[in-house]
């Protein structure tokens, strides 16, 4: 199956928070989407569930608009951070009758992985919603994307308030569930770095535009951090793909972004260090290029 969005645009109030997205995803991949707080993620992955209307654009699983289309719509998942409160009307709801509900939503649902879950988690099932911590809402979401077997299943900052040790298990759990099922996940995440090892393929989103859609082991094996003399950087680099270039006195440091085949320039005097994924969305959304 591939789920594919074409020239997505979202307005609100005049301003676009998608602009013209287009995106196409395949089964049995882990994408990871990032961007800075504003980008449009959660927007996009409201569009491509079908839960949020695009102002203009499709979204199709293998062709079949997902708009009000039941069959369609049995292989999402979007698990997104729980809005409790009085108007939303889970804040007075049990975590078990939560569940249950998920459980009718989802005509996939796992039972015997749900409960695996709540007890790995430990999580209070007699409690009300309202009564559970950031952490243990996070969790709630997370059982409820992998029990539900959807063969898309999209997770918007799944890891939110969970300590270092829920945040591993986490991450194993997505790559035990990936390797049993092939499901595809799309995590969302500020936490960059700590997510950068399992993901496959890593979309860039920027001012509602996607800046790059790339694999991640590529894209980090691309770029290169070089310092020196301003002019020794600017040699090395002559003609090569440059972001985030900053001066301090005659000293300058600069990312660079390899195509295959390119390399910098010898015989210059400048350091070269290999940056991380956190390093390289930093210096592709920073607004500092040339």
């Amino acid at each position: 199956m591939k789920l594919t969005c074409q020239d997505i645009v979202k307005t609100y109030g005049g301003k676009n928070a998608l602009d013209g997205v287009s995106l196409t995803l395949e089964s049995g991949k882990i994408y990871g989407l990032i961007g800075r707080n504003g980008a449009g993620k959660t927007t996009l992955l409201s569009i491509l569930t079908a839960q949020n209307p695009a102002t203009a654009g499709s979204v199709t699983l293998d062709g079949a608009p997902v708009w009000e289309n039941r069959q369609a719509l049995d292989q999402l998942c979007f698990s997104r951070e729980l809005n409790i409160n009085a108007e939303s009307g889970l804040a007075s709801m049990k975590v078990k009758d939560y569940l249950r509900l998920a459980s009718v939503y989802y005509p996939h649902w796992d039972r015997a992985l749900e409960e695996r879950l709540v007890a790995l988690f430990d999580l209070p099932v007699k409690k009300k919603l309202q009564k559970l911590s950031k952490g243990m809402l996070s969790m709630v979401t997370i059982v409820v994307a992998m029990a539900s077997k959807a063969p898309f299943t999209f997770l918007d900052e799944p890891v939110a308030g969970l300590d270092v040790v829920a945040r591993e298990q986490f991450y194993q759990l997505l790559l035990e569930e990936y390797g049993q099922s092939g499901r595809t996940f799309l995590i969302s995440t500020h936490i960059i770095e700590e997510a950068a090892g399992v993901l496959e393929e890593v979309i860039i989103l920027h001012d509602g535009k996607v800046l790059t859609v790339a694999d991640t082991q590529e894209l980090v094996d691309s770029a290169r951090y070089v310092t020196g003399l301003a002019e020794e950087v600017d040699a090395a680099t002559a003609g090569l793909e440059v972001h985030h270039a900053a001066r301090t006195g005659r000293s300058k440091s600069a990312a660079v972004f390899l195509k295959p085949g390119q390399d910098l320039a010898p015989g210059h005097d400048v350091t070269v260090q290999p940056m991380n994924l956190q390093k390289i969305f930093v210096a592709l959304c920073s607004g500092e290029g040339e």
